[in-house]
């Protein structure tokens, strides 16, 4: 049994995260700010602990990564339309989560990106989206230079829509759509298969099982 630590506990793709983890026979700890969303976590097998991602310390981070093997980052700022959530949430949080588990030994980090954050933007971007792709490129280009164990996951544009399992996969795929529910799965296929460790990826919708199409890149 490991014990994974999902920062953003109680986003779509992390309440995701948990069944598929807990039967795979990992101890899961969602990290959320507000106390009441236990009741969403809890029944789904995870342990809940409160963390405010924005104003607690790094050392908060610590303490809650503390026995920790592995830390899935799946934090967002939401779509309020603040600039500066998109800093203090999507690259500050990600920025305390490393440097958390640099401190306590959790060696395992993935992390939920957003496809093609590397692309330059034209000049007329508009403001918010261009401080969210700016944010995620520079979380993913911290992490990458952390010396952890990582594995990036860049989605396409996010859907409700029920698990597929079948997707495209790898570091050129083109944008696309890309179901909540698969991108879940994906993540909890990665964070247990070391072959995925240094990989960064797009994924979206496409014609290959989960399994295969990781397969096919390492």
């Amino acid at each position: 049994m490991s014990r994974i630590v999902i920062v953003g506990g109680h986003g779509k793709i992390a309440r995701l995260l948990v069944a598929p983890l807990v039967e795979a026979g990992h101890q899961v700890v969602s990290l959320v700010r507000d106390p009441a969303h236990a009741a969403d976590l809890e029944p789904l097998g995870a342990e809940v602990a409160l963390l405010d991602i924005e104003t607690d310390p790094t050392d908060r981070f610590a303490e809650l990564f503390t026995g920790a093997d592995a830390i899935v980052f799946s934090a967002g700022g939401g779509p309020d339309g603040k600039i500066e959530r998109k800093r203090t949430v999507d690259l500050g949080g990600s920025l305390k989560s490393i440097e958390a588990a640099t401190a306590t030994g959790a060696r395992r980090f993935v992390q939920v990106s957003a496809i093609s954050v590397d692309t330059p933007l034209p000049d007329d971007t508009e403001p918010v989206w261009r401080a969210y792709v700016e944010a995620k490129r520079d979380a993913d280009v911290a992490l990458r230079a952390s010396g952890l164990d990582w594995t990036i996951i860049r989605p396409g544009r996010l859907t409700d829509d029920p698990p597929t399992g079948s997707i495209a996969l790898g570091p050129d795929v083109p944008r696309g759509e890309v179901t909540r529910a698969d991108v879940a799965a994906v993540l909890a296929a990665v964070i247990d298969d070391p072959r995925t460790i240094g990989h960064q990826w797009n994924l979206v919708g496409g014609g290959l099982p989960i399994a295969q199409a990781i397969d096919a890149l390492v």
